[in-house]
């Protein structure tokens, strides 16, 4: 199965195993809630997927790698206690509790959170020593005398045997203990997952065109060579910065992420071109409406993997903005609810300003000890948190009635909300320009096919046409994307074998 599969198979039974009977009973008892272990090749998304299943489903997320454990750091150490039994005096061994276990612990208490994920990394690596008090724990969830806290499921990972030396193969009686999920690399499920997270358009654009070199595994006269998801997308952020630095790429970079002589040679050349497209085509004129003539001319004689390469920029450019427009939304959507709470209560307005941010600072702290935290509500929760305490001092050095404290925050808003008005006229009028280019350059065929494509697919701008609509986008899918948009496209790109 691929790895979009494995998420929702995992998400389904980890909500399973959390469901309660009508007296707040698991309803499936601990000693068969099945651990999952997920089989797959390295870099294809296991640690991603789990972090994501938390976060949806509201739970904690405590991440272990088995590597380093022993059996006394899994197990706990020995400790003498001296008891008496009968009226025997007697020094008994006991152990202190399980450094994993105690993590959880650790996490309840910080989050406030008492369900969640316990996912053991590389469980296949365990030293031969603690072999078998990992088969009582797969079973019993016990780690020497302690158990983990009831709500807590276990999901394991581990990589074939091929891929690393440390592997032990497990026999059938651990097999037996727990659900076995074998995981294979998948372009078309990892393309929605870069796109949402905004990868570089050059690898994007490089990837289409040539998917098999998305993960590969081989052995070469200099030993294994490897191609990985995880590759790609540490690439994408290198990249990133050192365009914001002015730095050069070059293939001894690109050679550092991705370790096949072929591809980083490839790529290398791509990613030059790409940057070139973007320097030759003027692009900041055509998001302006200011393209000129040559530049449509050109793209119009262009070979069709130049066509595609242009395209790409384009639509990176388009969900790049929208991005921010979507997470910018989502900030003023929370500001609304906490500044409404405000204006509508009867409690000073100061006071119920600094309360807010207070309990916004813990519920950050709260999510930050979770485990669970993605990127994007971080960058959210921290937006919030900035106005909150920008708007609150503005309150506090405000007179007057209640009204009159209040109303700098209120401005505060309203300023934000015009700034975001902007946004979308701007990202509104760059959608119609670009559109032009494409009809001008293209007529209405694959390449404008394709950009209204990646914009229906992509969760953020379904999110802004829902939201704030764009009547030309709307009226171009209705009439262009029927049946498979993208069937011609894949067959041009197959059959150019570039």
């Amino acid at each position: 199965m691929n790895i979009k599969q494995a998420k929702k198979y995992i998400k389904d039974i980890v909500s399973l195993y959390l469901m309660k009977d009508e007296y707040g009973e698991y309803r499936i008892p601990v000693v068969r809630q099945r651990p999952v272990f997920l089989l797959g090749s390295p870099g294809v998304g296991k640690t991603a997927i789990m972090e994501q299943i938390a976060s949806e489903l509201g739970l904690a997320l405590v991440d272990y790698s088995m590597t380093h454990h022993t059996r006394q750091s899994a197990l706990g150490l020995p400790f003498i206690v001296h008891k008496n039994y009968a009226g025997m005096e007697v020094d008994v061994s006991e152990y202190t509790m399980s450094e994993i276990i105690a993590s959880i612990y650790e996490v309840m208490e910080k989050s406030g959170i008492r369900e969640g994920i316990l996912f053991l990394d590389e469980i296949n690596c365990v030293s031969e020593t603690l072999g078998p008090a990992m088969l009582q724990f797969l079973q019993f969830k016990v780690f020497g005398r302690y158990s983990v806290p009831e709500g807590w499921v276990i999901v394991t990972a581990g990589n074939p045997p091929e891929y690393n030396k440390s592997v032990r193969e497990f026999d059938v009686v651990t097999y037996d203990r727990m659900k076995l999920m074998e995981v294979e690399a998948d372009y078309s499920v990892w393309k929605e997952y870069a796109t949402d997270k905004r990868l570089h358009g050059a690898i994007l654009g490089y990837l289409e065109i040539n998917k098999d070199d998305f993960y590969q595994i081989d052995t070469t006269v200099r030993g294994r060579g490897y191609v990985t998801a995880r590759g790609w997308e540490d690439l994408s952020q290198i990249l990133k910065l050192y365009e914001e630095k002015g730095l050069k790429v070059d293939e001894g970079l690109v050679g550092q992420y991705l370790r096949n002589d072929r591809i980083v040679r490839e790529f290398t050349a791509y990613y030059d071109l790409y940057l070139r497209y973007v320097s030759e085509y003027c692009l900041e004129d055509i998001v302006e409406g200011r393209a000129s003539e040559q530049s449509v001319d050109k793209a119009r004689k262009a070979h069709f993997d130049e066509r595609l390469s242009l395209t790409g920029i384009f639509s990176d450019r388009i969900l790049g903005e929208i991005k921010n427009v979507t997470e910018s939304s989502d900030i003023l959507k929370q500001l609304f609810g906490s500044l409404k709470a405000v204006k509508g209560g009867i409690d000073p307005v100061e006071d119920m300003m600094k309360n807010i941010c207070a309990a916004r600072q813990t519920l950050i702290e709260s999510r930050k000890s979770s485990g669970a935290y993605s990127d994007r509500d971080k960058r959210i929760d921290k937006a919030v948190l900035a106005f909150l305490k920008d708007a609150s001092s503005q309150v506090d050095a405000a007179s007057g009635d209640r009204t009159a404290k209040f109303a700098p925050a209120e401005e505060m808003f309203n300023a934000r909300k015009s700034a975001l008005q902007q946004q979308v006229a701007s990202i509104s009028s760059m959608m119609d320009h670009i559109f032009d280019f494409c009809i001008n350059a293209f007529g209405e065929g694959s390449e404008l096919v394709l950009l209204l494509t990646t914009l229906t697919v992509d969760h953020d701008a379904a999110s802004y046409i829902s939201q704030f609509g764009h009547d030309r986008y709307v009226e171009l899918s209705s009439r262009l994307m029927t049946g498979d948009p993208t069937e011609q496209l894949t067959k041009r790109i197959e059959a150019l074998n570039l």
